[in-house]
Order: C-alpha cells, then structure tokens, then sequence
C-alpha cells in the first residue's frame, strides 16, 4: 500500500529496493530553502542490517502489513530454534539465518511476536527488553557502586554485555534489545 514519504513513522515495515526493512528512526529535514526529505534509520527484515536512507518528501513508499502470531520460544537445535504458537501449540522452527541477531536475546518460555509475510515466518519482534544470566565474567567488586567503570560479562545466550564493575556471574541484568546495552540488574534474578 503505497503512502507517502512524509507519513513514514518508525515501526513501519516497508519494501523498498526488492526487500523488506523496518523504519527504526524518521528525521524530517528541511535545509533553508532547499527541498525537504525524510532521513531515515532502516533495518532489514531478512539479514538485520541496518542502513541509512534518504527519501525526498514527495517520493511514495510501498507500506507493508504484517500478521503477527505470538510464540513462545522453547529451544535450539542444529541452527535452528523452535517456537510453539501459543493458540493452536504448532511447532514452527527458525533459523539462526531468518533470526539474526534476536539469537542472543532467546530463552525459554520468553514470548515473542513471529512476523509473517505471505504466510512465511521472515522474523521476530522482540520486547524492549530482555532478562539474562550472565555465566561468565571477572569477579564482582565488593563495595563497588561507581557504574561508570565497565567490564564485559557472557550471558546465558552467549551475548556479550558491557557491565557495571559490581555486576558478578550468576546474577541476572535487563537487556535492551535494540541495542545491546545493560539497563539494570534484576532483584532475586
């Protein structure tokens, strides 16, 4: 469904240049008495790239809607992880290629939303956060409430996360997904 530039939003799923990508960040930028256009921040559905693009205010995108089914995340096998949809319990598997980077935010019984698109699943929304267990890391600081000091820490899924010094292994810290970044330690985790 064709809209036009200056309607796009971030969140919007739209195909541009024979491919699928999610609007991330929208910039409308007048520069004095030149044309406007649209700065936006891309990623795309099927490899999780990201990319920056420039449409000119008067250009029209194609706008693409996609069903959603929420799942539940069970486990990994060879490549692939599977999913069960909460409704009908189907198993659906994904592979490590179709999910990317979600990977290292995947545990078990997390839900999710699947995104299909002609009946195909092509990836996963992910909530804004995530909880994980950090398995590795040098030993926490006794004492040590200063966050500004970061040490890396391997969590459950295998990401690695920038810590706080008094962050120790076993203990359990929310992730932002879309970036990567510690947000907090999570209490009785």
């Amino acid at each position: 469904m064709p809209i036009a530039a200056t309607q796009l939003r971030a969140g919007m799923i739209i195909q541009h240049e024979n491919d699928l990508w999610r609007v991330m960040t929208v910039m409308h930028i007048t520069p004095g008495n030149k044309r406007g256009h649209m700065q936006t921040k891309l990623r795309n559905l099927r490899s999780g790239s990201q990319t920056e693009y420039r449409f000119r205010s008067e250009d029209s995108v194609d706008r693409v809607s996609l069903e959603q089914h929420e799942m539940e995340y069970l486990y990994a096998s060879d490549g692939f992880h599977y999913f069960m949809n909460t409704e009908t319990y189907d198993q659906l598997p994904l592979s490590d290629d179709t999910l990317g980077d979600a990977v290292h935010y995947l545990t078990p019984n997390l839900r999710i939303q699947v995104e299909f698109y002609d009946e195909k699943p092509i990836g996963v929304e992910l909530p804004k956060t995530v909880d994980l267990r950090i398995t590795e890391t040098t030993p926490g600081l006794k004492g040590a409430t200063v966050t500004n000091v970061l040490k890396p820490a391997t969590t459950e899924t295998g990401l690695v996360v920038q810590v706080p010094s008094f962050i120790g292994e076993g203990e359990v810290i929310r992730v932002d997904t879309e970036s990567g970044e510690y947000v907090s330690r999570v209490k009785g985790g």
